[in-house]
């Protein structure tokens, strides 16, 4: 099997967040490489004061193992209670403690909250109930969709506290399925806050209470993230919100503003627009969803802003923002992004901070292993292996997802825990974050894998190669006629002379779901001269991408065998 080619870009590139003031506070800091091939024969070896890496040859059927000497941060234990310490019981610890578990590790994860950390309790998991909800409605509401279809119904209306309620039973529901995976697989839980006290050393508890210390072969951090709130916000949990009180849907505010037009401020605006509330966004950038490819937020926002009850101010920093109180409502303090000067003065009944999320990494005690953050974030190499203050490798020592801000992703964080369970089991692997896919599901939905176009082409012309576009419209699908929901564009950019996909871009009816067979072919490094041979069943929605993979002008010829594999079974 042949890997993924490495896709080095310049810039860092970006999931689509908010380009907010604090962008850099945050910043999604995305190198990627391809998967790379165990070397066999041959060792090397470099040298630095306190680490020393070495790929050594192993006999035949061993696996090549990537391991660093001991720095001089005090003395790791000789024997030790654990195989493997995850400290943080996110997606992300969850993944990596499984895969950890079926490698025949003894594995312990430290929680000081409860199971499923942001992702489960407090993001992607009660959000998706919000937006089932939003999204029944929105279809309920639209008497031409409903008329389109021949149907009848009268005036849809919804009960907050049962929506709410959806939300948490959801929420509670996951997190209680996560628990009893763990624990049927003989995972320990160890309840407290963890603490790295030195090489191979954690110790865990409650306030209150006396801490217990643990040792591990190796420690994995996996402590996730908190909502960013910027200088001169003000939250009260009640009328300035973030995403964490936005779930809880105590009210429906009848106005609210958004900081932050990214993934968060996008999904929130579609869940209250569906539930009556009229939004305000507000970018620092000159354009909503700046993170997105250009042409697929142009659309988008032609969708799921220009007809809705929403308004925005960009090019904007709220640099302050008062709750309401003694009968005055939330006012928000506008600056122009380039000139610093004020702009304008709203009044609304709430505002809900979008502004993306900062690493949760104090307390880690990682001045006891000489580590220095990187503005929160946790510095690691392409192996998630953590990098202390002299820029040498902490033996034994990994973090994985928001913690290390590669790629703010729940299911880019299981991937990275997954990733370093084989390398600490024998097995060299780098994860390529290209191939890793993002959605926002909004309605329509937004979904993308790799580079946009204009990462694209500056990346070629660096590196001296073609770059290709091709699309394809929804309008064209039987399966998004027949739901009338035809609204959508698919966007492929590519290699011409090779046929390697460097980003797919879908906004349209089920796009999260589109996405992955783009994503797996980037995994696999599968080219599309070979994908365009592929079936997809008629009709569906499926067709999309295979009408995208079929429209493009390969240069390069198919590598696959028009000959089956083995004889057909007859009919």
């Amino acid at each position: 099997m042949h890997s993924t080619s490495a896709l080095s870009f310049s810039q860092a590139t970006s999931v689509p967040t908010t380009n907010y003031a604090f962008h850099s506070h945050c910043p999604l800091n995305l190198r990627f490489c391809g998967l790379t091939t165990q070397a066999f024969g041959f060792s090397f070896s470099t040298h630095s004061a306190s680490t020393r890496l070495r790929l050594s040859t192993r006999a035949p059927g061993h696996s090549n193992k990537i391991s660093a000497s001991p720095g001089h941060n005090g003395t790791p234990p000789t024997s030790f209670d654990y195989d493997l310490i995850i400290i943080g019981a996110g997606v992300g610890g969850h993944g990596a403690a499984l895969h950890a578990v079926e490698k025949g590790l003894k594995t312990a994860i430290i929680e000081g909250d409860v199971v499923g950390g942001t992702c489960v309790n407090r993001g992607c998991v009660p959000s998706k109930a919000l937006l089932a909800v939003s999204g029944r409605m929105r279809e309920l509401q639209s008497e031409h969709h409903m008329k389109a279809l021949g149907l009848q119904v009268s005036a849809a209306g919804y009960d907050r506290q049962a929506v709410a309620d959806h939300a948490n039973n959801l929420a509670s529901k996951i997190r209680s399925n996560l628990t009893n995976s763990m624990k049927a697989l003989g995972v320990d839980i160890l309840t407290g806050f963890g603490t790295i006290v030195g090489p191979q050393k954690v110790k865990y508890g409650k306030v209150g209470f006396t801490d217990t210390m643990v040792t591990a072969k190796d420690i994995i951090i996996a402590t996730g993230s908190v909502p960013f709130v910027p200088k001169g916000i003000e939250v009260d949990g009640k009328t300035v919100i973030t995403s964490d009180h936005a779930l809880k849907l105590e009210f429906v505010p009848d106005w609210i503003a958004i900081v932050g037009s990214g993934y968060i401020g996008l999904e929130f605006s579609d869940v209250y627009t569906a539930l009556g509330s009229e939004v305000t966004f507000i970018e620092a950038l000159d354009q909503l969803m700046p993170g997105f490819d250009p042409e697929i937020s142009k659309l988008a926002q032609r969708v799921l802003v220009n007809p809705r009850k929403i308004d925005y101010h960009t090019g904007v920093f709220a640099t302050k923002i008062t709750p309401a109180r003694d009968g005055k409502p939330v006012i928000i303090e506008l600056t122009d992004a380039k000139t610093k000067e004020h702009k304008d003065t709203l009044e609304v009944d709430a505002a809900l901070i979008a502004t993306g999320r900062a690493p949760f990494t104090n307390g880690l005690g990682l001045e006891n292993i000489s580590v220095v953050t990187q503005r929160g974030f946790v510095p690691v190499d392409e192996r998630m292996r953590v990098i202390d203050a002299n820029g040498n490798l902490v033996p034994h020592l990994y973090c994985i997802g928001d913690a290390n801000g590669k790629m703010m992703l729940a299911h880019a964080a299981s991937a990275q825990g997954i990733s370093v369970v084989e390398q600490v089991t024998g097995k060299d692997h780098v994860l390529n974050h290209l191939s890793i896919p993002a959605a926002c599901f909004t309605h329509p939905e937004i979904s993308m894998v790799g580079l946009t176009e204009p990462q694209a082409r500056e990346k070629a012309e660096k590196e001296g190669f073609e770059v290709s576009v091709a699309k394809t419209s929804f309008k064209a699908n039987t399966k998004a006629l027949a739901e009338n929901e035809s609204e959508g564009l698919a966007k492929l950019i590519y290699r011409p002379e090779n046929g390697e996909i460097l980003g797919v871009h879908i906004f349209g009816l089920h796009a999260a779901d589109l996405i992955h067979e783009a994503s797996n072919a980037i995994t696999l490094g599968t080219r599309i001269q070979d994908i365009k041979f592929a079936v997809h069943a008629h009709p569906t929605l499926s067709e999309v991408l295979d009408e995208l993979f079929k429209s493009a002008k390969v240069k390069a010829p198919a590598s696959t065998s028009s000959s089956p594999v083995s004889d057909p079974v007859s009919a």
